[in-house]
């Protein structure tokens, strides 16, 4: 950033500069590029696109597979947001052979489906897609927030899934850490659960502009404060250009399938589940102690919704990781 807001000192190209930044930002956009690496459907089922990407310049992937399992309510574009920041182009560009499964937009007619849905169904069979296509080699999972729940408990819960490692990135395994949910726990201790509950059942869900306004108001001061910040960056296209992808991202956020929802309220929020290394499993119960793979564990230092006590608690809950 060249000097202050109104630093005298700017040359009249510098102005000129950031008077067309402000512009393409504010009302032409496509600062940023957000044209998706290639990649091909290799396998599609029920909240499941499996997606290859092509390796970088025609070379031929080396080394053991990744998979990247995204939150639920994000698109799976997460992952890959755009040219010069994406955690799928870094991979292919290294010359790892990069997987993506992808749920898709969860509807009202998606109500039903439950967190043991991506447990049972989904993270595995992924897994198990992505290991045949590479010859029966072990996998790597790459998990953001509840990607990496799902990826932590699939291993726990199937012991004989080819993974060879597990990377979870702002997965919060004790919610009474994370402060956002205080007013969800006291609704829940004065009405026993059923205001919210009866909510979500009626709702079929939480719907994507809720989503996404909720993820929103986590960062309530960052958008408050965003004219301000626009005028300090001003010079700088490439900041411009990750707020832009950001914003497209929070504009397009998924929904919370009804039954997710309600788990997630009820055993995750409530009965904080999570943190005992306990949990009820899609076919019996599952114990985090059964992990027996490499663990690498993601926080970041300023994040409301995952913080550093809330994620790291996990590592408690591995003695054999």
């Amino acid at each position: 950033m060249a000097g202050s807001i109104f630093d005298p000192k700017r040359t009249l190209e510098e102005r000129r500069q950031a008077a067309v930044n402000l512009f393409d930002f504010l009302v032409r956009g496509g600062m940023a590029d957000t044209r998706r690496m290639p990649s091909e459907v290799i396998d599609d089922g029920p909240q499941c696109t499996l997606h290859r990407y092509e390796p970088a310049n025609g070379g031929e992937p080396s080394g053991l597979p990744v998979l990247l399992v995204p939150p639920l309510g994000a698109p799976a574009t997460c992952m890959d947001l755009r040219r010069g920041c994406s955690l799928a182009e870094h991979l292919i560009t290294q010359g790892r052979p990069t997987y993506l499964v992808d749920y898709g937009a969860i509807g009202f007619s998606d109500k039903r489906l439950g967190l043991e849905h991506w447990i049972r169904d989904v993270v595995p069979t992924a897994i198990r897609k992505v290991s045949d296509d590479r010859a029966g080699e072990q996998v790597q999972l790459v998990g953001w927030c509840m990607g990496g729940i799902f990826s932590l408990i699939s291993v726990a819960a199937f012991p004989g899934l080819p993974v060879n490692a597990v990377a979870m990135v702002a997965s919060p395994f004790d919610f009474t850490s994370v402060s956002l949910g205080d007013p969800l726990r006291q609704i829940y201790r004065l009405t026993g659960g059923n205001v919210v509950g009866t909510a979500i059942r009626a709702l079929g869900g939480a719907p994507a502009r809720i989503v996404g306004a909720g993820f929103k108001a986590t960062a309530l001061t960052t958008y408050l404060k965003k004219p301000i910040t626009l005028m300090r960056h001003r010079d700088d296209r490439e900041f411009l250009a990750h707020i832009e992808a950001v914003d497209g991202l929070m504009d397009n956020m998924y929904a919370y399938p009804g039954r997710a929802m309600g788990q997630a309220y009820h055993r995750l929020f409530h009965k904080n589940e999570l943190a005992t290394g306990t949990i009820a499993g899609p076919t019996r119960m599952v114990e985090l102690a059964d992990v027996r793979v490499p663990v690498m564990n993601v926080a970041g230092c300023n994040d409301v919704l995952a913080p550093l006590s809330a994620v790291h608690h996990v590592g408690d809950l591995l003695p054999n990781a």
